[in-house]
């Protein structure tokens, strides 16, 4: 089962995109975040052969689950947030739990509070499912910043809510609850990234950040057979700038 996470940044400006890839690669799943609007696209990913559930915003946030097969919605809001940042779905007996966490920037502000409001919640929820024995895939885009190797410059992202210490705190809670961090399984090396940012020439100075992320319970990683960042849709003509990230499990 090959189970993928994009932040597409604008379903309206990368439809094409999302429709091209999905028929390149064909995974079972995949999670898409930032939607960027109320109008989401059902029927023209039913043309290609692939079912979705939604949950959508008016110009910001939203987040997706495409997938094969249909699917069975669990739950589409963490807590009684008023953003769109969380599915939770089940596809042939794998949960996925879909997330778009909040930036937090600038810290001091009440944005970085909501950060650490939303993420406290996810805790929970995470603590819930672990504590009653439910294996599941967490994804999505985690606005974190986990090590110093995840990012091309440290100093120039010290100050930054992404990589604040209480963000990468939470990052060490969820592990510490038992979960894996996929992509760091197979593949230790640095200067590994999944987003670039559109300003200062960053995605062909490879100036990029590891902020999209896949952690799996005890079990599913036993499954793990690979985890890998898909860096061509970063190079295509109006890219997001976020590319996919893709785990296979033998399941």
């Amino acid at each position: 089962m090959k189970i993928a996470s994009w932040n597409v940044n604008s379903i309206k400006a990368r439809k094409d995109h999302v429709k091209k890839w999905l028929q390149e690669i064909q995974p079972d799943i995949l999670g898409i975040q930032e939607l960027k609007g109320l109008d989401f696209p059902a029927n023209d990913f039913e043309e290609i052969g692939y079912h979705s559930e939604a949950v959508t915003q008016k110009a910001y946030n939203g987040v997706a689950v495409f997938s094969k097969e249909k699917q069975i919605l669990i739950s589409d809001h963490l807590y009684d947030d008023e953003n769109a940042r969380f599915i939770e779905i089940e596809y042939k007996g794998v949960r996925v739990l879909n997330c778009y966490m909040p930036n937090g920037n600038p810290t001091g502000t009440e944005k970085f509070d909501y950060k650490m409001k939303w993420m406290e919640h996810l805790l929970n929820k995470i603590k819930s499912l672990r504590e009653n024995g439910i294996s599941f895939v967490l994804t999505g885009d985690f606005n974190i910043i986990p090590e110093d190797e995840d990012c091309y410059s440290p100093n120039a992202w010290k100050d930054d809510a992404l990589f604040h210490e209480k963000s990468r705190g939470f990052w060490y809670q969820l592990k510490n609850l038992g979960l894996y961090d996929a992509f760091r399984i197979y593949d230790q090396s640095p200067q590994k990234y999944t987003f670039w940012d559109y300003q200062g020439g960053a995605w062909p100075k490879n100036n990029g950040i590891r902020i999209d992320h896949f952690l799996l319970t005890p079990d599913l990683t036993d499954k793990l057979v690979s985890c890998e960042i898909n860096t061509a849709p970063r190079s295509w003509e109006k890219a997001s700038d976020h590319t996919p990230i893709m785990i296979e499990l033998d399941i």
